[in-house]
């Protein structure tokens, strides 16, 4: 099984741990060959938010180039893979190179759970962890559990996390609420944007978390920001590193 790595702007220049995370958890998998096209670039979803779909283009078509002929593409980002699978279709209409990539894309944790139906983590993660559900992959690659949405759900995310040593998951009175960021709404509308960031960590705060993880590092990024400046006693860590094993020793 040959699987394309692709690391978002994000993780590339902030998070490069979250890329070393998840080249570790793929590499447990003796059946899988891990592929990183060096010239890859982003996915073009910055541009496409702020609706300069044209000059996105360029970049979608050169996605999929680098990303040919390999079995599954997997990312640790869920708004990075929202945009591939359900945003790239205008720019490639019954392109058969697209079609296949289209379906072979994945979010890290669904394809962990989907694909390689793993059924067990080996590394403990002694903590206190509240899981934020980022918009994209909760509504757009159905991660997790939907408020608004009636008949059975499972969150793909949760159950990976459950299987975690040690690890206690906080319950939160909003669990499928935004954090603020949207990309460029953080922006444009910053006000709103903190606040929401603020009622994020809150919930999680009075839930008892130590750790607020999550499937995307832009998510978790605003959220560190609001923390940092207001000196809160909590920490996000994307969901690759706990899932990794790293940092499972508990700091002073």
């Amino acid at each position: 099984m040959r699987v394309g790595l692709f690391i978002p702007c994000y993780i590339d220049q902030f998070y490069p741990q979250v890329g070393m995370a998840t080249v570790q958890i793929l590499s447990r998998f003796p059946e899988i060959e891990i592929v990183y096209p060096e010239d890859q670039t982003c996915c073009g979803q910055p541009m496409a938010n702020t609706g300069c779909t044209e000059q996105t283009r360029p970049i979608a078509e050169q996605f999929v180039e680098r990303f040919q002929g390999l079995d599954h593409v997997v990312s640790p980002s869920g708004s990075c893979i929202s945009m591939v699978r359900h945003h790239y279709e205008s720019y490639f209409h019954k392109d058969a190179r697209f079609e296949h990539l289209q379906h072979h894309t994945w979010e890290l944790c669904e394809f962990l759970h989907d694909v390689m139906k793993v059924e067990s983590m080996p590394h403990p993660y002694p903590y206190r962890v509240g899981l934020h559900s980022s918009c994209h992959g909760l509504r757009e690659l159905r991660l997790d559990r939907c408020s608004e949405r009636m008949g059975p759900q499972i969150s793909k995310v949760r159950s990976l996390l459950e299987m975690v040593p040690q690890i206690q998951l906080v319950e939160l009175s909003r669990q499928d609420e935004c954090c603020g960021f949207g990309g460029t709404f953080a922006v444009a509308e910053e006000g709103v944007s903190v606040l929401m960031g603020r009622d994020r960590i809150k919930d999680h705060m009075d839930a008892g978390a130590e750790v607020i993880t999550a499937t995307d590092s832009s998510c978790l990024m605003h959220l560190e920001g609001i923390i940092r400046r207001s000196r809160l006693g909590v920490r996000t860590v994307h969901i690759a590193e706990i899932l990794a094993g790293f940092h499972t020793e508990k700091t002073a």
